[in-house]
């Protein structure tokens, strides 16, 4: 039996659920604009996402107080917004690391064990 929305609905919340974090370890390096987001997203398997839904992340980020922005020109075309980490967002990120090597290990645990009964 299959539920509404299937395994696909669960795995787009986690992804939506997690994609925030992705982009705040994205940024721990370096600034960078919405389209580079959207370009490294695309290279990582599972990621995929658009500017359509990075740039409501990012406003929303940006109203946390996770991240900062600044206008910089561009030589190929108009200014860009450029996206940095800020010190709450360092440690929003430092939390969400901690939590997530346990829940992983615990979600891989199931699946695997799941996986084996088969």
């Amino acid at each position: 039996m299959v539920l509404p929305g299937g395994a696909r609905s669960g795995v787009s919340q986690l992804r939506r659920g997690i994609l925030q974090f992705c982009v705040l370890a994205m940024l721990r390096d370096g600034e960078k604009y919405a389209f580079e987001l959207v370009r490294e997203l695309c290279d990582a398997h599972g990621l995929v996402t658009s500017e359509g839904t990075i740039y409501p992340l990012l406003s929303r980020l940006r109203k946390e107080g996770w991240v900062n922005t600044v206008w910089k020109e561009s030589d190929s075309g108009p200014p860009r917004r450029y996206y940095t980490l800020t010190p709450t967002g360092r440690r929003a990120l430092a939390e969400f690391a901690e939590e997530w090597g346990p829940f992983k290990t615990a979600v891989d645990g199931l699946l695997d064990r799941e996986g084996s009964r088969e």
